[in-house]
């Protein structure tokens, strides 16, 4: 089995099919950006995107996603030919706000709200309060996600206007 994860192809064997998608990401290709948090997919902490959408890979069977573009926290931003790391606006704006405060659930945040902006990117306030309403924080830094994404809706539009 095959699985398409930021953009690149990652051949799965058969015993890992069967493994959560979570544990697929972290134990067998290393990319431990994605989060395990409770399990239950209650948290929020392992979020990734399949085909677009939001999605708890701690309840995910591998199988279940192998025809399907998976995007993890390491595959936002984008690598340029010449190595340079471009960061997905809600990268950039979280960096640029200093939310994190412990960064275990901010993969998660980042995964979620750069969905919620792919859906609608000039989010009001109480869109982005609904959107982010999936994801939790135990530090509580629920103010600072708020205005991360805020922000990184002002620089997609920025983006925007410029080209």
């Amino acid at each position: 089995m095959q699985l398409t994860i930021n953009r690149q192809t990652y051949s799965i064997t058969e015993d890992q099919e069967i493994r959560m998608l979570v544990w697929v990401l972290r134990d067998q290709l290393g990319l431990t950006g994605t989060k395990y948090g409770c399990g239950a997919g209650i948290c929020g902490s392992c979020t990734v995107l399949v085909d677009g959408k939001p999605t708890r890979s701690c309840l995910t069977p591998a199988a279940t996603v192998a025809d399907k573009e998976i995007t993890t926290i390491e595959g936002l931003g984008i690598i340029q030919d010449g190595g340079e790391e471009i960061l997905h606006p809600v990268q950039q704006a979280f960096l640029e706000t200093q939310t994190p405060q412990c960064g275990y659930c901010m993969s998660g945040q980042m995964i979620t709200a750069a969905a919620l902006l792919d859906d609608n990117p000039a989010p009001a306030e109480e869109d982005i309060i609904a959107g982010m309403n999936d994801v939790y924080c135990r530090c509580g830094t629920y103010v600072r996600i708020k205005e991360a994404v805020a922000r990184a809706a002002e620089i997609i539009a920025e983006e925007s206007s410029n080209g």
